[in-house]
């Protein structure tokens, strides 16, 4: 019984996650995202509390049983560039015809809607200086499916297509034997089970430490972590890139927080969440005439956050500030960058990583209670870009990267025991993402990312999402 437990729980938040993009989700449940994720010193609910600072369930009294549910859609887009004359040269038609123009296209996603769950439980006692909690959240994820491209400039033999459109081709998504990837799918997705405990220093001075046991899986399609069997001319066979089924990991990590609460309306709040180190993916390759492909180990950690809160609540109005900083810049898998180099002194075309560097998360809420029974919420998350402009392309199976996000949310308080929660999420990219296609085959000593000139490599995306919440306290404390 326990065993089939464990295997819904893993499939329910799999299920969620895989549509996921963007590699750190900005909150958990209906109320922190409504606050647009701020909560490291304004604890609104459990599940934020819980996520963003172990110190501040200090503020909950009561057994409180928090589950949310979302529905997520995202739809990414990934572009390309060529410039004229580099696909094949003048008079590859035929006497007297034209070089080769200017080639454009654009992919877009074709995922649905997915699903994203979160589930946790405080245990909390008003005379008590002690409160408890556990909790499991998907708290990261990403993932894209661009199809193959189907206009393609000649067949798989060269041959010419007369009627192919320059216009609308997206050269990345070319078959890998005219030099494209064809169809690029990702599926990253990681689940975190927590412990929680604050300990009460003073009636104004919580802190608290949070275990977590992190479980992730990686799928990627081709996989560009492996060396690629080039064509016969370079010593191969001309398949390509293989590609790698889902893959699991296990990490382990934890969370440090301290909390303030004035008493008169001033809160103030800290945490630390370390890196979550994890073991390495272990990739079964196969290339996609399904004979076996070398395999390949890779490990890929989650960074470590820093988080301060702000929060101050007057009358019928809570107000929330969070900062972040998340440290990619010292993180297994995402410090790395450009090709592996081989022992022969050339590249294998292997990635080595992503290559992001340290971001920055503004997080701002404000919470209006002047409706009985019915606060209102709106929040706003700005996040820097961690991807580097010369790095893009090493990105492509990871394009979400959202620099604005608003929402809105409210919550209906049925009786003491009950309250439903719902928030609407719509996130932008800002513009694109843009740099330039790269080949380890170009690679030079004064080209050493094996840059391609006069090509780009570009990707943007929204994401709109709609959450709701239920919120049961199985015991209110009573007050004279």
């Amino acid at each position: 019984m326990k065993t089939t437990c464990t295997k819904f729980i893993l499939l329910l938040f799999s299920i969620g996650l895989y549509a996921q993009t963007g590699h750190i989700m900005q909150g958990v449940g209906s109320v922190n995202m409504s606050m647009g994720g701020a909560a490291t010193a304004q604890p609104l609910d459990i599940s934020g509390a819980m996520h963003w600072n172990p110190a501040a369930i200090s503020v909950f009294d009561d057994k409180i049983l928090k589950f949310d549910l979302g529905l997520f859609f995202s739809s990414p887009e990934l572009s390309s560039s060529l410039p004229a004359g580099l696909l094949y040269p003048e008079g590859a038609f035929g006497p007297g015809s034209p070089a080769s123009p200017r080639v454009f296209g654009t992919t877009e996603d074709d995922r649905g809607i997915s699903y994203l769950p979160a589930i946790g439980m405080v245990w909390g006692k008003e005379d008590s200086k002690h409160t408890f909690g556990v909790s499991a959240f998907g708290i990261s994820g990403f993932g894209v499916t661009f199809p193959q491209e189907t206009n393609l400039p000649m067949d798989m033999s060269g041959n010419p297509n007369m009627n192919w459109n320059p216009n609308n081709s997206n050269a990345i998504n070319w078959p890998q034997g005219l030099n494209g990837f064809g169809r690029i799918e990702s599926d990253y997705l990681l689940l975190q089970v927590s412990g929680t405990y604050a300990y009460e220093l003073t009636d104004k001075i919580s802190i608290g430490i949070q275990p977590n046991f992190n479980y992730a899986a990686l799928e990627l399609n081709p996989n560009p972590l492996a060396s690629p069997d080039f064509p016969a001319s370079m010593g191969g066979s001309g398949r390509g890139y293989p590609k790698a089924d889902s893959t699991p990991a296990i990490g382990f990590g934890a969370q440090v927080g301290i909390f303030y609460d004035s008493g008169s309306g001033l809160k103030l709040g800290a945490s630390y969440k370390t890196n979550q180190t994890f073991g390495e993916f272990e990739f079964d390759n196969k290339y996609l005439d399904g004979s076996d492909a070398p395999d390949v180990n890779f490990q890929m950690d989650y960074p470590a956050i820093m988080s301060l809160g702000l929060g101050y609540s007057f009358t019928n109005f809570d107000f929330a500030l969070d900062f972040r900083r998340v440290f990619y810049e010292n993180t297994e898998g995402f410090e790395a960058s450009g090709w592996e180099i081989g022992s022969n002194g050339f590249p294998t075309g292997a990635v080595q990583g992503f290559g992001w560097q340290d971001i920055s998360i503004l997080s701002v809420g404000l919470q209006y209670k002047g409706i009985k029974n019915v606060p209102l919420r709106v929040g706003y998350t700005y996040s820097s870009n961690p991807i580097d402009e010369e790095l893009a392309f090493f990105s492509t199976p990871a394009t979400a990267i959202i620099k604005n996000a608003y929402q809105f949310g409210l919550s209906y308080e049925i009786n003491d025991n009950w309250r439903l929660d719902a928030v609407y999420h719509y996130g932008d990219s800002d513009g694109a993402t843009e740099g330039q296609i790269l080949d380890p085959r170009q690679i030079t000593p004064s080209n050493p990312l094996g840059k391609i000139p006069g090509t780009t490599v570009s990707y943007d995306m929204t994401t709109s999402m709609a959450m709701f919440g239920i919120n049961y306290t199985f015991k209110r404390k009573t007050t004279d």
